[in-house]
């Protein structure tokens, strides 16, 4: 292959994901390789299409949404209803995963006294008054 073209291995091995992984995403029509008898030849807008795929899902976006905001990109035009779109999504990702966190957080607390407690009552520590519930 050569610099501006990739295999499937290639992109498999550069995003360390499954061919399968990509298949799944061309199956899905987020990227659009082109054939070359039955070998798949992604270019180099296949590859950053597929690093923002990746991305998105790391970052909890669907894909349904990662294809609206890749399909919205166009190179020729404005891209201000591209960016209005992930700047929105963007925040609606983040205000879910806060409250995750926040979720999180209040369990890690939780946890923490409960082996506390548990600790302390099996070292045959009751000076605290605590009982277990």
């Amino acid at each position: 292959m050569d610099k501006n073209t990739y295999s499937i291995t290639d992109l498999a091995e550069e995003f360390q994901v499954t061919s399968r992984t990509i298949r799944f995403y061309e199956d899905k029509g987020l990227i659009l390789p082109e054939r070359d008898g039955l070998t798949r030849v992604y270019s180099r807008s296949d590859r950053a299409r597929l690093k923002l795929i990746l991305r998105g899902r790391r970052l909890g976006f669907s894909l349904q949404d990662i294809k609206k905001m890749i399909d919205l990109y166009n190179p020729k035009e404005e891209s201000g209803e591209q960016l209005k779109f992930t700047l929105q999504k963007c925040e609606e990702q983040l205000e879910k995963l806060m409250g995750q966190r926040k979720d999180i957080n209040e369990a890690i607390e939780e946890l923490e006294s409960t082996v506390s407690d548990l600790s302390d009552y099996l070292n045959g520590d009751t000076s605290s008054g605590k009982k277990l519930a």
